[in-house]
C-alpha cells in the first residue's frame, strides 16, 4: 500500500473481499484518491483564517494593470493517473485543508463565501462543481464603485447684445462661456464687397457681424428685370409668326425708344414745371408746349397741364383740339375762389381747361381777345398755380414775347426745367442767345446750364448755318436737339396727334427724354 492509497476495507468495508464476484458485475478497484491535506485541482479551497500580526499578500501592481493574485483555470489530470500537485505562486498563503476560509473586503457587498469541499463517495470521484461565469477565473471580481452623476447646471437663456446698426449685431466675447465663439474676422470688406443673400453671417468692421435685412430681401425684385421681348420691326414679326418658336432680342431702335419711355415715365418725386421760352414770335413755343404735353401725357398716363402763360393774347388755344367750351385763364381768375377751401374737386377744374383727347392731357389757354383787360401779374400767377399743382404732376408753360413782364419773371422762378426753342434762322437763334444772357446776369445761371435746347428745322436747309447754332447753344445748355420738319404743323391749324409721323413721334420722344433727366 502506497501513501496515497487507503485500506481496502476502508473502502468496501469488512468482509466483502471474501465473497466472490458475481458474473457480470466488476469489482470496486482502490482508486487512488487524495489525501484530504493535498489540494486538488480545479477545486476551490478553503484559507484558514490569517493570524494578527501576519501581512497578507495582496494585489501587486504589475505594467499594464494584471493582477497577480488572480489564478487561472488547470485543467483535471485524465483518470486512473495520479493527481500532481499544482504549485502555488510565491506570493500565495500557504493552504491548510479544513480552514475558514479569508474574507476578502469588498465594497458595497458582502463577502462570498467560498463552497465547501464534498466528501467522496465509494467507487467514484465526484466531478468540481462548476463555478459561475463570473468566478471561473479565479477570484470573485470587484464591482466598480457606483458613478457619480454630474451635478446639473441650470439652463442658460443667451440675451442678443444691442445692435449698433439696423442689422448688426457685436460678435460674442471669448469670456462669455455659454455662447459660441464666431470664425475669426477677415480684413475691412470693400465697397465692391456687397452682401449676398445666400450668406446671411458676413463679418464686418470693428468685430461685428452682418445680418440682411427685409428691405434687401424685397429689394430683389428690382434686381430681377423681365426677359426682353420685341414688340417693333421684323423681330417682332417673326415672334408673332412662329408663335413664340422664334424670340429675337429687340433691334436697336426698339432699345432706344424703351430707354427713353422709361425716363419719361420715371417718378419724378412730386410737381414739376417746365418753361418753353424765347421773346422772338415765331420761334416754335406753342409746338413744343403741345407735344412736349402729348408725349408725356401719352407715356405716364395723364395728369399733364399745358398751360398759355401769355400776358396779353396766346395762340396755344388756337393750335390745340377744342372742347365743348371756350373759358380761358381769365375766367378761372375770377372764379378761383371756387378753389379756395378744401372742397374743390378735379372735376370742377374741367370746366376751365380744353381736353386734347388721344393727346392724353389737357390746356388752358391764354385771353383770346386783343381788346383784353390789364396784364397778368405775378400774384395772378402764383394763385393760379397753387390751384392747378393740386390736380395735376406735370405743368408745361408757354410764355410770351416780353422778359420784363411780370408773369414771365414769376414763371423763370418757379421752372424746375427750361427748354429754349428756336428755329434754324440768325435771329431767331441771336433771340435765344440775348435772352440767355439776361437770365445769367439776373442770377439764373443754373437754369441755364441745365435747359435744353430745341432747333426745329424748315423745309430747306439752304444758306443755313445750323452747326454754328448747334456749337453755340451747347457750350451753354446742357444738351441741344434736332425737331425734324413736319407739314402739318408749318400749316397753323389745330394738331391732329394721331397724324404725326413716325419719325416726329420718335425726335419728340426722345427730346422728352432729355427734358425729363433734368426732373
Amino acid at each position: 500500500m502506497t501513501d496515497w492509497e487507503w485500506p481496502p476495507d476502508e473502502i468496501s468495508g469488512p468482509g466483502e473481499d471474501s465473497k466472490p464476484a458475481a458474473r457480470g458485475q466488476g469489482t470496486r478497484a482502490s482508486a487512488p484518491v487524495p489525501r484530504p491535506d493535498q489540494p486538488m485541482a480545479g477545486v476551490p479551497i478553503a484559507v484558514p483564517a490569517p493570524q494578527a500580526g501576519i501581512p497578507l499578500a495582496g494585489p501587486q501592481p504589475v505594467a499594464g494593470g494584471a493582477d497577480l493574485t488572480a489564478t487561472m483555470p488547470v485543467p483535471l489530470p485524465p483518470r486512473g493517473q495520479s493527481s500532481v500537485p499544482v504549485p502555488l505562486p510565491p506570493t500565495a498563503v500557504p493552504v491548510q485543508p479544513h480552514s475558514a476560509p479569508i474574507p476578502l473586503p469588498q465594497t458595497g457587498s458582502a463577502p462570498i463565501p467560498a463552497p465547501p469541499v464534498p466528501a467522496p463517495q465509494s467507487g467514484a470521484i465526484p466531478a468540481p462543481p462548476q463555478r459561475p461565469a463570473d468566478q471561473q477565473g479565479g477570484l470573485p471580481p470587484v464591482p466598480a464603485p457606483p458613478a457619480t452623476p454630474a451635478p446639473q447646471r441650470p439652463p442658460v437663456t443667451a440675451v442678443p447684445p444691442p445692435q449698433t446698426a439696423p442689422g448688426v449685431w457685436p460678435v460674442a466675447s471669448q469670456q462669455n462661456p455659454h455662447v459660441p465663439p464666431l470664425p475669426p474676422m477677415p480684413a475691412t470688406p470693400t465697397p465692391q464687397q456687397a452682401p449676398q443673400f445666400g450668406n446671411p453671417q458676413q463679418p464686418t468692421a470693428a468685430g461685428e457681424v452682418y445680418l440682411p435685412t427685409a428691405e434687401e430681401f424685397a429689394r430683389r425684385r428690382a434686381q430681377r428685370p423681365a426677359d426682353p421681348v420685341a414688340h417693333m420691326g421684323i423681330q417682332a414679326a417673326l415672334r408673332k409668326t412662329t408663335f413664340g418658336l422664334v424670340n429675337l432680342s429687340p433691334g436697336q431702335r426698339e432699345q432706344e425708344v424703351r430707354r427713353a419711355t422709361d425716363l419719361v415715365r420715371r417718378n419724378f418725386g412730386g410737381l414739376r414745371q417746365i418753361t418753353v421760352v424765347n421773346p422772338k414770335g415765331g420761334a416754335g413755343k406753342t409746338v413744343a408746349v403741345l407735344l412736349l404735353a402729348m408725349t408725356f401725357g401719352r407715356k405716364r398716363g395723364g395728369y399733364v397741364l399745358a398751360w398759355d402763360n401769355n400776358e396779353t393774347q396766346g395762340t396755344l388755344g388756337m393750335r390745340s383740339q377744342q372742347d365743348f367750351h371756350s373759358r380761358t385763364v381769365r375766367d378761372l381768375l375770377r372764379d378761383l375762389h371756387q378753389f379756395q377751401g378744401a372742397q374743390s374737386r378735379v372735376g370742377d377744374l374741367s370746366q376751365y381747361v380744353r381736353a386734347q383727347g388721344d393727346g392724353m392731357f389737357e390746356v388752358l389757354a391764354s385771353d383770346e381777345s386783343a381788346t383784353a383787360g390789364e396784364m397778368l401779374t405775378a400774384h395772378a400767377f402764383a394763385e393760379i398755380r397753387e390751384v392747378v399743382s393740386r390736380f395735376y404732376k406735370l405743368i408745361m408753360v408757354d410764355t410770351g414775347n416780353n422778359v420784363r413782364a411780370e408773369n414771365w419773371q414769376a414763371a423763370i422762378d418757379a421752372t424746375d426745367q427750361l427748354v429754349v426753342t428756336m428755329s434754324a434762322r440768325n435771329d431767331s437763334a441771336e433771340t435765344a442767345a440775348r435772352m440767355l444772357d439776361h437770365l445769367e446776369q439776373t442770377g439764373r445761371s443754373r437754369l441755364v446750364r441745365q435747359a435744353v435746347t430745341i432747333v426745329s428745322l424748315p423745309p430747306s436747309r439752304r444758306e443755313l448755318d445750323i452747326p454754328a447754332i448747334e456749337r453755340h447753344f451747347a457750350a451753354r445748355t446742357r444738351a441741344v436737339l434736332i425737331a425734324p420738319y413736319e407739314r402739318m404743323l408749318d400749316s397753323g391749324e389745330p394738331i391732329d396727334y394721331a397724324r404725326l409721323s413716325e419719325e416726329s413721334q420718335d425726335a419728340w420722344l426722345r427730346i422728352a427724354a432729355s427734358v425729363a433727366e433734368g426732373l
